[in-house]
């Protein structure tokens, strides 16, 4: 699966196994990369880290410190979200 923009699902072109830098944004919509929303310990439905290690982050979408930052790889953040429930929805009912 690739490693996407949080806001726009551009795949990250970084080399395999690198991550963004904390300054790296997304060559298509210009979001921050390395942001709460892009990470792969960010729980969309809590809203927040599941890491009990790191400090809470006000703004989820903006470059932070956070020394824990794994790029993860849903695409489309809270969008990727929808469809997938969309999805699990059509094929319950569909």
């Amino acid at each position: 699966m690739n490693k996407t923009c949080h806001a726009c699902g551009q795949s990250y072109d970084g080399a395999p196994g690198t991550q963004p830098g904390r300054g790296e944004t997304c060559v298509k919509c210009g979001a921050d990369l390395y942001c709460c929303l892009n990470c792969s310990l960010f729980d969309p439905s809590a809203y927040q880290c599941t890491s009990r290690t790191t400090e809470p982050v006000k703004d989820k979408e903006k470059r932070n410190f956070c020394d824990e930052f794994q790029l993860g790889t849903k695409a489309g953040g809270a969008q990727s979200s929808e469809d997938d429930m969309k999805k699990k929805w059509d094929s319950l009912f569909g």
